[in-house]
């Protein structure tokens, strides 16, 4: 079992007993995201930490993209509640990479492949470079736009 599982369970314990409702809602509901995750597929698998990132990130995007829509719905309290569960999250996500420096990663993604605005390839070629330093650090739709401008796409 991975360690970053096993933090969650026992945060988990800790929010129920000091009766943090929102804490140990949203906890459960990571954990029962990383429950299904393990039995997805034609096996069943124990997640490593990075795989339980993987999930954390998921379930992160979903509740920045569920407060936008509320906020758009004029449903302020939806949306705080989803806030308030990503603040939970963000506890146990790396820390997150600023505008100045996934730009910076782009720019000399962009050198190395030497790709100065070829279409979709460059943009392929430039990504694969990009992932790996970014994956969990940064948004995936805010990281593409860059590499699109950066392309001048």
């Amino acid at each position: 079992m991975s360690t970053l599982k096993d933090q969650l369970k026992s945060d988990l314990t800790t929010a129920i007993k000091s009766r943090d409702e929102v804490t140990s809602a949203t906890l459960r509901m990571v954990l029962t995201a990383v429950t299904n995750e393990e039995v997805a597929g034609k096996e069943a698998r124990t997640l490593s930490d990075e795989d339980v990132l993987t999930v954390l990130g998921r379930e992160g995007k979903k509740r920045r993209e569920s407060a936008e829509a509320y906020d758009a719905a004029d449903r302020p309290e939806l949306a705080d509640r989803e806030r308030a569960e990503l603040e939970v999250l963000t506890r146990y996500l790396p820390q997150q990479l600023t505008d100045d420096e996934v730009a910076s990663i782009v720019a000399a993604a962009v050198a190395e492949a030497a790709a100065a605005g070829a279409g979709g390839e460059a943009m392929g070629q430039v990504m694969r470079l990009v992932q790996p330093q970014v994956k969990g650090r940064a948004d995936g739709g805010v990281v593409a736009g860059l590499v699109k401008a950066a392309l001048g796409m």
